[in-house]
């Protein structure tokens, strides 16, 4: 059943913290602001004079928010979930990168258990809906602690996607586009896995992502920050979270790629 659209009343601190602590105790204290430049800066400038881990800033708007590669990412005020938490993680720092993978994996088992949405998971940090991106995840070292955040689209119509290949909950016709139960239930389950990365390592989420990878098997193309370009067949990813790709359409050399731009390729391309 599909969902018509919902007014876009600010999230309800109180109501979000309610629900929040029925499902987890992980979480420290969650912030909610009209508006900030962004979420994943302020949070990093927290870190930076000692703030403790499991603390949560969501805005309705930022002013300055940005993806990966320094990419400007917007969404008009109460469209989306705009949040950011904040890790004090006691695996080796090598392992770190991992964090992103948690993140999507925890997104995308909300989005099938509480709006009906069957969400794949693109590497490094995009989570997809029938191919269209409906969020994407930046994650930040700053000292011993690592900010992650996250942007879904939750209410934007066709007319406000930034960009094309994009997509929302209300697009892809969810059947819950209430914010605080969303966010409350994605929390939660960030929390839960974070504490069995902390403790198992990152292995079980890996495998999890293996699972639910919109990237593995498909023909990429890769951009490097140093402009170098690589091309080939996505065949795995590694105990960091790298991801590992053949040349030659996958039958040459595998190279494994810690940070990289991807595109998805079709066959012609």
């Amino acid at each position: 059943m599909c969902v018509s659209t919902p007014t876009r009343k600010p999230l309800d601190r109180q109501a979000l913290w309610s629900l929040l602590s029925e499902k987890s105790d992980f979480w420290t204290g969650v912030e909610v602001v009209p508006v900030t430049g962004s979420t994943n800066a302020d949070l990093a400038a927290a870190a930076k004079e000692g703030a403790g881990e499991g603390r949560v800033l969501i805005a309705e708007e930022q002013s300055a928010g940005r993806g990966r590669l320094d990419r400007q990412w917007t969404s008009p005020a109460g469209a989306g979930l705009t949040m950011s938490f904040l890790l004090r993680p006691t695996l080796p720092r090598e392992q770190w990168g991992t964090l992103s993978i948690v993140t999507a994996v925890a997104l995308r088992e909300t989005l099938a258990a509480v709006c009906g949405v069957d969400a794949k998971l693109k590497w490094p940090n995009d989570v997809l809906v029938e191919g269209r991106k409906v969020c994407g995840i930046l994650a930040q070292v700053e000292g011993g602690a690592v900010i992650v955040g996250a942007g879904l689209n939750v209410s934007l119509t066709d007319e406000e996607l930034p960009v094309p290949t994009g997509t929302s909950l209300l697009i892809a016709g969810a059947t819950e586009l209430d914010r605080a139960t969303i966010a409350a239930d994605f929390l939660a389950r960030v929390g839960a896995l974070y504490a069995a990365w902390n403790e198992r390592g990152p292995a079980a989420v890996i495998e999890s992502w293996r699972r639910n990878s919109d990237t593995l098997g498909r023909l990429v193309a890769v951009s490097f920050p140093n402009g170098r370009k690589l091309s080939g067949r996505a065949v795995g990813i590694d105990a960091e979270g790298c991801l590992q790709i053949a040349a030659d359409g996958g039958e040459g050399a595998v190279e494994t790629v810690a940070a990289g731009d991807i595109v998805h390729l079709r066959p012609q391309d």
